[in-house]
């Protein structure tokens, strides 16, 4: 039956149109669970330093669009970005942005300047080879310099030197990493696409780039990725529970009269500087050794002890010193720190108390301002594409990709299990390899300073401050010139060549045509394993080693 009357059509139609409208509200209000995304939960995801990293998700800020919830932060893409501002890796950040990138350096911990400024690590050890030549090469040489000629030897000289390595380079500081997004090259690689941070104000914000550089004392990106952990010095020492070289708490005293005690310490006969302060070497600007005097001391914690000197003349009455000690310190850990910073500045006055009985010239001194941070010597050594060993570094090898060449004792700090450390050789020079500092199966990472592809007992070399510096100084360099047209693995020998020809030219960094001593020429394979593995101490086996027979 067909309704003729215009009215009633009117109605029926306007009663199909709310029926509609109805329907359409219901289900937008109250959508049919079946065909429900999944809901992400807010709130931060908690894991282990050490665990792989999986991104976090995100709480804040959400802003809703087409019913999808979208995470927003403020982003921005930076071509190198450096985790922490210890010296080391500052280096590559400058050479980075004077080659032209857009650098920005994100610190985790709340003050700058890492083991310089706020350790206070004043005391620089150079390297030489075998022959006294100085090792020290690049934008390192200019502090090096200052510091032994005496003009960069305080804190406020430090920080100047350092505020001019930093010039026009953007530095958060006090930042907390949230999220890593990892994503997989074709290649099989892992690559870091960006990362999530907090701000000292709890902001939060997003960053890309093109390279992440860890420049930190305790690893803090490398250490959350997939990386694998090398065997430290508790399989030397046989020690079932991990153990890092110990930390160090520089002491600072003042009214010291420096000249008495260089002259009245070189008017003694060799034997009467043994007998007492234990020998050593005093001169104008340094005291090195007198551990005869400081054994004399007895420390009042197991966990703190006295090794012999590393002093310096500041001038003006002034000495800072690197000799107390704080075993099983974790650098990852905030209240190990705190700890380690309380124990040694308990210890500190008492041991004034001892130089000023014991050493002339102290009798009226009194305390400097105490730290608060240990100089932190050693975190986890993680596998690189090339790590360095002991063999490496006494047999003087260079490498086609070298980025340094380093020197110095293969000086292994006290541990609780060996409180005094050991000495494992001394290298005459050796190269260190761009591949070093490459971390494993990372497409984009890159480790500086302290986080070198190195044995735990190559390190007691490799670490040394002049080494590292010079190789993140080239690698920025390096990236500078590759400007994102090829990959740092890309790199061939022949390419290798032509940016060492630049360095040298442009920057005065010598990395080829040097040789190194083989101070392990005609070892055995077995022998090599050996002292790679440290079932041999160089320095006393190369005295009883027996030569092979001459055929």
């Amino acid at each position: 039956m067909r309704l003729r009357n215009p009215r009633v059509q009117l109605i029926i139609a306007l009663a199909v149109l709310l029926i509609v409208f109805f329907a359409f509200s219901y289900n937008k209000v109250w959508p049919k669970q079946g065909n429900k995304e999944p809901e992400a939960v807010s709130g931060p995801t908690i894991m282990h330093p050490n665990s792989p990293v999986v991104s976090a998700v995100p709480t804040a800020p959400v802003v809703a669009t087409n019913n999808e919830s979208v995470t927003t932060y403020p982003t921005e893409h930076i071509d190198v970005v450096v985790i922490g501002s210890e010296l080391e890796g500052l280096y590559l950040a400058r050479a980075a942005a004077d080659e032209g990138l857009k650098v920005k350096i994100l610190d985790p911990h709340k003050a700058f300047g890492g083991q310089i400024l706020q350790s206070q690590m004043l005391f620089l050890d150079e390297t030489r080879d075998d022959q006294g030549h100085l090792l020290v090469q690049g934008r390192v040489k200019e502090l090096f310099d200052g510091f032994r000629n005496a003009k960069i030897r305080k804190l406020p000289e430090f920080t100047t030197y350092m505020n001019k390595l930093m010039k026009d380079i953007p530095l958060e500081s006090g930042i907390v990493i949230n999220e890593i997004e990892q994503t997989n090259t074709p290649d099989h690689m892992n690559k870091i696409s960006s990362i999530v941070y907090s701000t000292e104000q709890n902001e939060k914000k997003k960053i890309t780039a093109s390279y992440w550089v860890d420049n930190s004392d305790y690893a803090a990106l490398i250490s959350r990725l997939d990386a694998k952990r090398l065997p430290g010095l508790e399989k030397f020492y046989g020690q079932k529970e991990i153990e890092y070289m110990s930390a160090g708490m520089m002491m600072k005293f003042k009214n010291v009269d420096w000249k008495k005690f260089n002259t009245a310490f070189n008017l003694l006969k060799p034997e009467e500087k043994s007998k007492q302060f234990g020998g050593g070497y005093v001169s104008d600007s340094f005291a090195i050794g007198l551990s005869g005097m400081t054994k004399a001391y007895h420390p009042t914690n197991d966990r703190v002890f006295l090794r012999g000197l590393n002093a310096v003349n500041q001038r003006d009455g002034e000495v800072l010193i690197n000799a107390l000690l704080v075993y099983t310190v974790d650098p990852s850990k905030p209240e190990s720190i705190l700890e380690a910073v309380s124990l040694g500045n308990k210890e500190t006055p008492l041991i004034l108390n001892h130089f000023r009985k014991t050493l002339p010239g102290w009798e009226h001194a009194e305390l400097g301002e105490l730290p608060t941070y240990p100089y932190v010597r050693e975190y986890n050594h993680y596998e690189m594409d090339y790590v360095l060993k002991p063999s490496d570094l006494l047999s003087g090898t260079m490498f086609w990709d070298n980025v340094s060449i380093g020197g110095y004792p293969l000086d292994l700090q006290g541990t609780s299990a060996n409180k005094w450390g050991i000495e494992m050789g001394r290298p005459d020079k050796y190269g260190m390899p761009l591949r070093s500092f490459l971390l494993k199966n990372y497409d984009n990472v890159i480790a500086a300073g302290k986080n070198v592809g190195s044995s735990a007992i190559a390190y007691g070399s490799t670490r040394i401050q002049p080494n590292t510096s010079l190789a993140a100084e080239s690698i920025g360099v390096i990236l500078g010139q590759l400007h994102g047209k090829q990959k740092l693995r890309e790199i061939t020998p022949d390419e290798m060549a032509k940016l060492q020809q630049y360095l040298a030219l442009h920057y005065q960094i010598k990395l080829t045509g040097v040789v190194g001593t083989n101070k392990i020429i005609g070892w055995n394979e077995e022998e090599i394993r050996k002292l790679d593995s440290g079932e041999i101490t160089y320095p006393s086996y190369i005295k009883t080693r027996k030569k092979p027979a001459v055929k």
